[in-house]
């Protein structure tokens, strides 16, 4: 996540990609309709039971934590939806719904066939519950008593948490110092536990306020200012002689 996310700042990267079309090919579309019916059947869901046979967790933070496993060089190489291609193959793999080698055979198979028909299965009691969920979401927020610690205006530092497998804090913004804009009412979890990163319990989220001139001296316009919804365990008390930099 440090490495191949949140590149702000950086230059000489090689041409961006100006790409608009949310579906490049037709079997990128199946992989977004089976990440989705595997977030839907995910068993920590308050939703109707059904028979399938996907028992597993699978949330938006297992998808991300697959892309931002890769190498780096290999992250760049690879377009958005071979990305998750990668990701749920390994996932799959990884929790026994299939073998390496079983998965490379199929592989063949349809290299050698294009044509052969795709595995088609439904049922409607499935079908039901990906459509709930679609429609219902899955809130992070938690009905849960926190303490704030800070309050609108208040000057913070940015820490820089260790970063195992994923992370939702922007590698730009570590170690940098900002204002809280805006103190969010109720406490929020995410998707998974980050480990050392420390998100996984619910706690307050806050707004804060960088200035681009201190994000990037010398290379940012200027009468703008960047705003990023941060999990309190990233934010923290400036120490002495800090503060100021906030301001």
């Amino acid at each position: 996540m440090k490495l191949q996310h949140y590149l702000g700042g950086l230059e000489g990267l090689g041409p961006v990609s100006t790409e608009t079309r949310v579906f490049v090919d037709v079997w990128e579309t199946r992989i977004f309709g089976i990440h989705t019916a595997m977030m839907a059947l995910s068993p920590q869901l308050p939703l109707p039971e059904t028979p399938s046979t996907f028992k597993t967790i699978w949330t938006w933070a297992d998808l991300r934590k697959g892309a931002e496993s890769l190498n780096p060089f290999d992250y760049f190489r690879f377009r958005y939806y071979e990305k998750w291609l990668g990701g749920i193959s390994g996932y799959f793999i990884d929790n026994g719904y299939i073998t390496a080698e079983e998965l490379d055979a199929l592989t063949e198979e349809y290299y050698n066939e294009p044509s052969k028909p795709l595995h088609e299965a439904g049922d409607e009691a499935i079908d039901r519950r990906v459509v709930q969920y679609l429609v219902e979401g899955d809130s992070p927020k938690r009905d849960v008593g926190v303490t704030f610690e800070f309050k609108v205006g208040d000057p913070v530092a940015i820490r820089d948490v260790p970063t195992v497998e994923h992370t939702r804090l922007p590698g730009f913004l570590r170690n940098k110092f900002g204002t809280i804009e805006t103190v969010y009412d109720g406490a929020y979890t995410y998707l998974c536990d980050t480990g050392p990163d420390g998100v996984g319990a619910a706690m307050p989220v806050y707004c804060v306020r960088f200035e681009p001139s201190d994000l990037w001296p010398d290379n940012a316009e200027k009468n703008f200012s960047l705003y990023a919804d941060l999990y309190a365990h990233y934010v923290e008390a400036p120490e002495a002689g800090e503060a100021s930099k906030a301001a």
